[in-house]
Formats: structure tokens, sequence, C-alpha cells
């Protein structure tokens, strides 16, 4: 139990596929390195869907989703050196880790060798205490997972970078996108289409795949200077061996096979979506020509400031739909539809 704690306003899940309904979690005063954070935007995540419907087999509720945040600090512990009362700023999928471990010392707490701690869904390091996420007023996080986000970058487009952005950055940035580099993204929804803009940013030459052509249009907007529909499989065909990089982002069941044929020699497909159901690879696809199948979760906190400053830079945002809390029930079984260009936010002041 937080023995001082704030009551704050939240919307969670009672149960497996519940809709979400009012709520109440307690957020405990900032310590020495903590901050205390009035939560203005927060992003819908497809993960929270896989969360609320337990997809993945390891859901705890109640549950309040949610970790793409954005919003305004209000008060900070005493040793707290970076940041101070109303700086704008943004957590995203993690609020701790061991600190301690090489991953961490690296700057990698995403793959913190005791455990990173999950915005939502998860337990703090003392064991006992549920994490609660960004579909509330406020939060309070220890310094070190929080980031800047920069001045002249509207706190609501700013949100899904917290997850969608660095989820795509990170791999992106491994795997060396860049001039000279032909990089295929598949799905064009939250995380695709911020591949799409991140890639091209960082000059690689930009291929969109998604299953019809309805979102040609916008995937040239964002930058791709090619878009092949799978559902043409004469397109399928002209893009065997073309491209050396893919970042899959599609949460449901492909064939990685066709997509993996895509690759030249020493080709990469990155998956940072995350289906359920386990995914075929036949071995031809990848010996013949020297592929690898990768797979990659978020940044770390260096590399997630990196990324916001670079879209600061490039003048990248998401592209979003903004709703009141009241409408997220609505937004998930949109989101089950594909129905969304290409991320919601939730206004979190009309929680208030």
């Amino acid at each position: 139990m937080i023995k001082t704690a704030i009551k704050t306003k939240a919307y969670a899940a009672n149960g497996s596929g519940q809709e979400l309904k009012s709520f109440e979690v307690q957020r405990r005063e900032p310590g020495p390195s903590d901050i205390l954070i009035d939560i203005k935007f927060c992003g819908v995540c497809h993960s929270d869907l896989h969360q609320v419907h337990n997809e993945w087999g390891i859901s705890n509720f109640p549950m309040v989703p949610g970790h793409e945040i954005t919003g305004i600090i209000t008060k900070i512990g005493e040793r707290v050196t970076r940041f101070k009362p109303g700086d704008r700023v943004g957590v995203g999928c993690m609020v701790d880790s061991c600190k301690e471990c090489k991953s961490c010392k690296d700057g990698l707490e995403q793959y913190c060798e005791k455990r990173m701690v999950l915005t939502y869904n998860d337990i703090e390091l003392d064991g006992k205490t549920p994490t609660y996420g960004g579909y509330s007023e406020r939060i309070t996080v220890h310094e070190r997972f929080v980031v800047r986000i920069p001045d002249d970058m509207p706190l609501d487009k700013a949100a899904p970078l917290l997850c969608a952005g660095i989820t795509t950055y990170s791999p992106l940035m491994h795997w060396k996108a860049g001039p000279g580099k032909a990089v295929a993204v598949v799905g064009l929804g939250g995380l695709g289409h911020m591949a799409v803009k991140l890639a091209n940013a960082m000059g690689a030459s930009v291929t969109a795949i998604s299953r019809s052509a309805n979102k040609k249009t916008d995937a040239i907007a964002m930058g791709a200077k090619e878009y092949l529909a799978t559902s043409d499989s004469s397109a399928i065909e002209k893009a065997q061996e073309r491209f050396d990089l893919i970042i899959n982002t599609v949460s449901s069941a492909a064939d990685m096979n066709t997509y993996l044929g895509m690759l030249k020699r020493d080709g990469v497909m990155v998956l940072v979506g995350a289906p359920s159901e386990a995914l075929p690879v036949h071995p031809f696809s990848l010996i013949p020509k020297r592929r690898s199948l990768a797979g990659s979760t978020i940044g770390g906190m260096r590399e997630t400031q990196e990324m916001l400053d670079f879209c600061g830079k490039h003048l990248i945002a998401a592209d979003i739909e903004l709703i009141p809390i009241d409408k997220i029930n609505e937004a998930y079984k949109r989101l089950l539809k594909g129905d969304v260009r290409y991320r919601f936010v939730i206004d979190i002041a009309s929680l208030k």
C-alpha cells in the first residue's frame, strides 16, 4: 500500500475483454528522484487492446492501460536535476529497471537483466505495487524514465512517439537505415506510418506495404517512394529480393515467407508487431540468401530522447485522431477494424 498517496481519476478494464470504465488509482507522492506529471494526452497503442483482451495471457486486472504519455511536470523530488516544474515531458513503455546491470549501464534499460518495469500491467520492483498507465490524470515516475518533448512539438501529436516512434526508430537505427538502403515497411498503422516517416528522414528509399491500395496517397505523402499492395500478386513477384531491411509492424498472422522473399542477400526483416499466435517460417526462406529474421522492442531512455530530438529537427509527429476518454471503448472497436488514421490519442482533459 502506498503510504502517501494522491487520488487519481483513471479509466480501467476490470476483466478480460471488458469495457473500460471510470476508476480511481493511487499515485505516490514524489520521492527524492521522482517526478509528478499532470498528464495531458495519452496515445492508444494496439498493445493496449491485446492486454485488455488478455491475448498474450499475462494480463492482470483491474488494468489502466496507456504508455504513450505526454504532460507537464507539477512537482519534483529534491534530487531531480534534469527537470523542473512546468517542463513538457513524456513517459513511454517503461517506468523503472534495476539501473545496475550491463544493459542498464549501456543505456538499454528495455533489456534489463533483472527486468524492466512496464508502465502498466506490471509490478514495481518492490514486488507488490501494481503499475497503472496513462489513461489517468497524473503519474509519478523516476526521473530516469522521463523524456523531454521538443518545444515546437504539439503534446497530442508527440504522445504516440513514446511507443510507435521509438519502437520503429530503434530498429531503423540499429540496422543502419539511411542513404543507399532500400527499406520496406509492412503495415501502415500506428507503428507503420511512423516507420515510413522516420526511414524517409534518415535518407532511405522507402516502400510501404499494405493489403490494399487504400492508403497509397497517405504513404506517399509521408515519404514513401513506392507503395505495394499485397492483394496484387504481380506486385509481390516484382518485389522479390529488393530490400535491405523490412520493418514488419503487423499485429496479426501474416505470411512471413512471402516477406522474407523480398529481402536481398544478407537482408533483415525485423518484427516489431506482436501477433498472439506463432508465425511459421520455412528454413529455405532464410538459408539460400543468408537472410535474417529479427525482433526488436522499444529503445532505451537515451535513444528515446534521441528519437524525440530527431523528430523535432525533422518536423516529424504522429497523424492522430483526438478523442475524449468516454469514446475509448468505441475507439477499441474501430482499432480492431483498422479504422483509424493513424493513432487514437486521448485528451485527458476530458477525464477531469
